[in-house]
C-alpha cells in the first residue's frame, strides 16, 4: 500500500486488498489500516527513514488473527510504501524457542539446585519451591510413607516450604496411590479439584481449578509424588505442561532417591564407626587407663591404628591390645576390626600371649586379606599399690615405662607381626609399676611424624623419650594429651599417619584430708 503525507491511501496491490478489503485508493489509511499501521505512517513520513535504515524492532501487529510485520519505503515524492510480511509462523517458532529454553534454564537451575544437597529434607523443600513458583499456585512434594504417615512438604506461590506428617490413605486421592507406586501418572482432566482432601489443600488457598499429580521416579524405585495446584481462575494445565512437569520430576525424584540412599548409607555407616571406634578408657580393676586416637586424615573417624582394653574377670589381669594394621582409611579399618574380634574371641587364652598371636596369625593368613598388622599386648594386674604387667611386642615399637624419678625404660619385647608369615615368635617380658609410674603403648605414627623448624624432621624416639621423661608423675590422661599436642605441633597441619597411644598407670597412693571439716584439704602418702 502506498499513502501519501496526509495519509490518504494512493494506491494497494491484489495482496493488499484481499487482507484489507476497505483499503481503496482515496481513503484515510486511519479508517482503512490497523491502529498500529497508521499511527506509525505520520512519523515515518516526517523523518523519512525506511526499513533499509531502521534501527528498532520491525513494527509489528495482528490484522485477521494473524500477525504481520510493516516495512515502511519512503519514495522520492514523499509518499510512503508499505510492505506487510505475514510473520505469524516465524513468530510461533519464536514463541516456542523462547519457551524452551525458559525450560531448559529452568530444568538446568532446578537440578543445580538439587544436586548442591544429600539432606533428602531440603530436596523436598526445593522440589515443592520450585515447582510452586514456576509450574503452579503450590506445589506439594510428598514422601512414601512411613510408619502409616506421609511425609508432605507443601509450599504456596512466594512462600516457603512446610513440612507435615499426614495419617491418610493416598488411594483415596485420584492418582496419588499410583504416583507413589512408581504407575504412570493420570492424565489432570480425569481428577476432579472437588475431590481434593482438605490436607492436600494448602491453608487460604482458595478453590482449586486443576490438578497434576504425577511420580517422582527413583533409583528402582519409587522416590514419592510431586502435586501441583491451580486455582480455579487460573488456567487448566495444557498437554504439555503436564510433560514438562514430569521432567521436572524426574530430576527431582533422581536428587530425593540420591539423598535417601545417601541417608541409609550413613546410618550404616555410623552403626559400624561406632563398633570401629576406640573405646573411651577410665580406671579399670584399680588400674588407671588413658588412650587416644589420631586418624591420618581429618574427615575420616577410623584407620589402620587401634587399641581396646577388655576388664580383668575375677583373679585375672586386665587384657590390653594396641596396634597398627598396614595401610590407612576404611580398607585398613576393615581388617582392624576383624583383628579385634578375633582377639576378643581369643580372650580365655589371655594369659598366653604366644598362643594369641598363633591364633590370630593363622586367621589373618587364612583370610583373603593381604595385609598384616604390629600389635602390642599387655596383661595388667593390680597387686597391693602396684600394677603387674606382661608386655609381648608382634613386631611393633616398644612398650616405654615411665618411672617415678623420669626415668623412660623401653619394654624387654620383641616379635614379628602378624598375617605376612605362617610362623610367629615373640617374646613377653614382665614389669612391675610402682604408684605414680606408667607404661605408654604406641603407634609408629607418632614417632614417624615428618615436621618441625624445616617440615621434613622425623618426631623420634629420643624426643618421645624426652617428652615422656617431663611426664613423670602426670596422671595417664594427662600423658596422652601431652603426646598428642606435641605430635599435633610438630606436624603443624601436614599429611600424617595414623596416630594411637595408651598409657597404663599404677595409681597414685595419696589421698586428701580435710580439718574440722572446714579448711583446705592436703595431700598426704
Amino acid at each position: 500500500m502506498v499513502a501519501d503525507i496526509d495519509g490518504t491511501l494512493l494506491q494497494r496491490n491484489d495482496a493488499a486488498a484481499g487482507l484489507l478489503p476497505e483499503a481503496t485508493p482515496g481513503r484515510p489509511l486511519a479508517e482503512v489500516a490497523p491502529a498500529w499501521l497508521a499511527a506509525k505512517h505520520r512519523t515515518v513520513q516526517l523523518t523519512g527513514r525506511n526499513s533499509a535504515t531502521e534501527t528498532d524492532a520491525p513494527l509489528s501487529g495482528m490484522i485477521g488473527g494473524r500477525r504481520f510485520e510493516a516495512h515502511p519505503s519512503v519514495r522520492d515524492d514523499g509518499t510512503v510504501a508499505w510492505w506487510l510480511v505475514d510473520d505469524t509462523d516465524h513468530q510461533l517458532v519464536r514463541d516456542a524457542l523462547h519457551m524452551e529454553r525458559e525450560r531448559t534454564a529452568f530444568l538446568a537451575k532446578a537440578s543445580s539446585a538439587l544436586l548442591s544437597t544429600l539432606n533428602l529434607g531440603r530436596c523436598m523443600d526445593v522440589t515443592s519451591q520450585m515447582a510452586a513458583e514456576s509450574l503452579a499456585d503450590a506445589a506439594l512434594a510428598i514422601a512414601p510413607s512411613r510408619a502409616h504417615r506421609l511425609p508432605v512438604v507443601t509450599c504456596v506461590r512466594g512462600g516457603v516450604p512446610e513440612l507435615s506428617h499426614q495419617s491418610v490413605d493416598p488411594d483415596e486421592v485420584p492418582g496419588l496411590g499410583e504416583a507413589l507406586r512408581g504407575f504412570p501418572p493420570v492424565p489432570s482432566r480425569w481428577i476432579d479439584p472437588l475431590t481434593a482432601p482438605q490436607w492436600l489443600v494448602p491453608e487460604s488457598f482458595g478453590p482449586v481449578g486443576s490438578i497434576v499429580i504425577t511420580p517422582l521416579p527413583g533409583h528402582g524405585v519409587p522416590a514419592g509424588a510431586l502435586v501441583l495446584l491451580r486455582k480455579e481462575k487460573s488456567d487448566s494445565f495444557s498437554d504439555e505442561e503436564e510433560v514438562f512437569a514430569r521432567l521436572f520430576a524426574t530430576r527431582a525424584g533422581a536428587a530425593m532417591s540420591a539423598a535417601r540412599l545417601y541417608a541409609e548409607q550413613t546410618a550404616i555407616t555410623d552403626v559400624l564407626m561406632r563398633e570401629l571406634m576406640p573405646p573411651s578408657l577410665h580406671q579399670i580393676s584399680g588400674v588407671d587407663f588413658a588412650g587416644g586416637y589420631r586418624p591420618s586424615a581429618d574427615h575420616e573417624r577410623i584407620g589402620g591404628d587401634f587399641y581396646d582394653v577388655h576388664p580383668a574377670t575375677e583373679g585375672d589381669a586386665s587384657f590390653v591390645s594396641l596396634g597398627d594394621v598396614c595401610g590407612k582409611g576404611l580398607e585398613a579399618a576393615v581388617l582392624t576390626g576383624k583383628i579385634r574380634s578375633t582377639l576378643h574371641a581369643l580372650l580365655p587364652l589371655a594369659d598366653d600371649h604366644q598362643r594369641m598371636l598363633s591364633l590370630l596369625n593363622t586367621s589373618l593368613l587364612n583370610s583373603h586379606h593381604t595385609r598384616f598388622a604390629t600389635l602390642v599386648l599387655a596383661s595388667a594386674a593390680r597387686r597391693g599399690n602396684e600394677v603387674d604387667l606382661k608386655l609381648t611386642s608382634a613386631g611393633h615399637p616398644t612398650p616405654l615405662i615411665i618411672r617415678a624419678d623420669g626415668t623412660v625404660e623401653e619394654a624387654d619385647t620383641r616379635g614379628t607381626l602378624v598375617g605376612a608369615i605362617p610362623d610367629v615368635s615373640a617374646r613377653t617380658t614382665a614389669v612391675t609399676l610402682e604408684p605414680g609410674e606408667c607404661c605408654v603403648l604406641y603407634t609408629d605414627g607418632i614417632t614417624e611424624a615428618k615436621g618441625g623448624p624445616m617440615g621434613n624432621v622425623l618426631f623420634g624416639d629420643e624426643r618421645l623419650k624426652r617428652a615422656l621423661s617431663a611426664c613423670a608423675g602426670m596422671p595417664a590422661e594427662g600423658i596422652v594429651e601431652h603426646v598428642q599436642m606435641l605430635a599435633a605441633q610438630w606436624l603443624s597441619n601436614r599429611y600424617h599417619d595414623d596416630m594411637a597411644i595408651v598409657v597404663i598407670a599404677a595409681p597414685r597412693t595419696h589421698h586428701l584430708s580435710a580439718v574440722n571439716g572446714h579448711t583446705r584439704g592436703r595431700f598426704t602418702g
